[in-house]
């Protein structure tokens, strides 16, 4: 699968990607690229409007919801709707399913990095992109990646293995390939390509991926059904005590909740 097959990503999400060191020179630049584009515009008012954020006084400008969103929320709430573009309006199931898994990845690591004292916004971006390579074959190959998901894996060594036997490449690869042609911050290269190798040992922010999108899975938030996974307190325990601690003893309540927000970003 070469680089020319992949659908160019939203030019202001890679933008924001690149951002990663934001001031407010940097919150202005964003802004600015935003109220270029219509639906990015449209987006970002409508976030500030919903129940998601919930400012207090009325918003009718997008510089005014930048300014009250501050630059790493706002980065995080554009990269979110670059997805969404990324994936186009007609949503088959497998893209729908890699919409709301990477969703519900940043979500959990999102609130893992806050209880931890890690950055969350890095966290939450690192979510939201950790599964590209996977959206971007259920983009481009959706028919092949359709063979995938009706298979199932016992684990994820199973997953990338059937990737690889009907879409000539699995979505690690396929992430580590788009991080180097989009030219995105080089930490990107191990949260795309690496977060089911279990000989990896990412410290700090990026540790709470390979949790994260393993506990998305167990909640129901899978594109590929495992047979064979882990329950939801072995899961836990590999996050940090505080973290641990913070997550819901019952897994429907966490599940719930995380469905609730994933709709109030679809409804944008």
């Amino acid at each position: 699968m070469g680089s020319g097959q992949y659908s160019p990503f939203p030019a202001i999400a890679l933008r924001a990607l690149k951002l990663m060191a934001g001031t407010d020179t940097s919150l202005l630049e964003l802004c600015n690229l935003i109220r270029s584009d219509p639906a990015f515009s449209t987006a970002v008012l409508k976030i500030a409007y919903s129940p998601l954020v919930a400012f207090s006084k009325e918003v009718t400008s997008v510089l005014q919801a930048s300014m009250l969103l501050g630059f790493r929320r706002l980065r995080g709430l554009v990269i979110t709707v670059g997805l969404k573009a990324y994936l186009k309006d007609s949503l088959t199931p497998p893209m729908r399913s890699c919409w709301r898994h990477s969703v519900a990845c940043a979500i959990i690591a999102e609130r893992s990095a806050n209880w931890g004292s890690l950055d969350k916004d890095f966290a939450y971006t690192a979510g939201i992109m950790h599964d590209i390579g996977r959206v971007a074959l259920a983009t481009v190959m959706s028919g092949s990646y359709a063979l995938v998901v009706e298979r199932g894996a016992d684990r994820s060594a199973d997953l990338l293995h059937s990737e690889r036997e009907f879409c000539g490449i699995d979505h690690c690869e396929a992430g580590r390939s788009l991080v180097t042609l989009w030219n995105l911050p080089g930490a990107f290269l191990g949260i795309a390509g690496g977060h089911h190798d279990p000989e990896a040992r990412p410290t700090g922010t990026a540790s709470l991926i390979p949790p994260s999108c393993e506990l998305a899975d167990a909640l129901g938030f899978d594109v590929v059904r495992c047979r064979f996974p882990r329950s939801y307190a072995e899961i836990l325990g590999v996050f940090a005590e505080p973290a641990r601690k913070r997550f819901p003893a019952d897994a429907k309540e966490l599940a719930s909740d995380i469905a609730k927000e994933i709709e109030a970003i679809e409804s944008v």
